[in-house]
């Protein structure tokens, strides 16, 4: 980094599903509440130095998986134009919780700027239409 200050955002929402079930909802882009679905255009290669690249209303997002280990955790690079062309880092973890997951996002290294601060309502945005998603359909998200 260039010495400029950084964010960090964290979101956490309880998923009524398997761990299993909701990493794979996270990266099926046929499931309502994530990224890539509501995507007007996406690429996606969810494997460790996979790009993944995805447009919203006009504005890209891309980055690289760093991580991705099945069914606990995921994490990939992150920018776009809110980024001030710096590369973030996102993690996702989904931890077993009874028969729910607890899904955490923490969106790291975000410039402390009104658009690095706009990832915390994306965030809370996604996670709410994924959690309410996988509420309503149970076991039905799977393709």
């Amino acid at each position: 980094m260039n010495g400029a200050k950084t964010i960090e955002v964290r979101v956490e929402r309880t998923i009524p599903a398997a761990a299993g079930d909701v990493f794979d909802a996270w990266l099926n882009p046929k499931v309502p509440g994530n990224p890539w679905h509501m995507a007007d255009k996406y690429l996606l290669n969810p494997t460790v130095d996979g790009f993944f690249y995805w447009t919203i209303k006009g504005t890209p997002h891309y980055g690289r998986f760093t991580a991705v280990e099945r069914p606990g955790r995921l994490e990939h690079t992150w920018m776009s134009p809110n980024t001030a062309g710096l590369e973030s880092m996102v993690t996702v973890t989904f931890k077993g919780k009874g028969k729910d997951t607890m899904m955490t996002l923490v969106h790291s290294g975000l410039p402390d700027t009104d658009g690095g601060r706009s990832h915390e309502k994306g965030w809370n945005f996604f996670l709410d239409g994924f959690q309410s998603q996988l509420a309503k359909s149970g076991k039905g998200f799977q393709s």
